[in-house]
């Protein structure tokens, strides 16, 4: 469903296992910054009223989720650490060029939005099913469906706002770049890397 080229492996359960604190400080994180993309899109795109709609309730599910991992962190006697980088996105972005028509920075957006979530999901559905702290299997099982959900909905965004032919051409030739990164990546405590 996702079109994901590489899964991950799924020993980068073991190494999340092992620091259960880092992947959830790495993922209070990711939902801060979705919640910032939807924001981001909305003041760069304020002419697309469908878009701008959905983002607004984006903004507010994304913190909502960010409050969740919060709470977790806190019930479990820990504090949310700092924010690290992010070395999937910085490669990630690597791949879409500069500049262009508002359109095609639009579709980029999109595309690049809708696989970190394609990707979110994907791990989300790994660690609800491998995890044994069965609390937390299931509070990712619970938000894999969203991420699955926002996936769709970027790209069909995506799809909507460009040639749907130049969209799917973009769409599997990202694919296949984030399957190189992926190569090197699935080694840390994080929900991406």
């Amino acid at each position: 469903m996702l079109g994901l080229k590489l899964p991950t492996d799924p020993r980068w359960v073991n190494i999340v296992e092992k620091n259960i604190e880092e992947i959830l400080t790495d993922h209070a994180y990711c939902e801060q910054k979705a919640a910032s993309t939807a924001i981001s899109l909305i003041v760069s795109f304020p002419e697309y009223t469908e878009l701008v709609n959905e983002m607004i309730d984006l903004v507010e599910e994304e913190m909502s989720h960010f409050k969740m991992v919060h709470d977790l962190i806190l019930e479990r006697g820990w504090i949310l650490g700092r924010d690290r980088k992010d070395d999937y996105v910085i490669a990630l972005l690597k791949f879409f060029p500069k500049g262009g028509s508002r359109t095609t920075q639009l579709v980029h957006r999109l595309l690049y939005a809708a696989l970190i979530e394609a990707r979110s999901c994907e791990r989300f559905r790994l660690l609800s099913e491998e995890l044994e702290d069965k609390k937390l299997a299931t509070f990712y099982r619970k938000l894999m469906i969203s991420e699955a959900n926002h996936y769709t909905m970027f790209l069909n965004f995506a799809r909507q706002y460009g040639e749907r032919k130049d969209v799917d051409k973009k769409w599997q030739q990202l694919l296949d770049y984030e399957a190189e990164i992926m190569k090197d990546l699935g080694n840390k405590e994080t929900i991406h890397g």
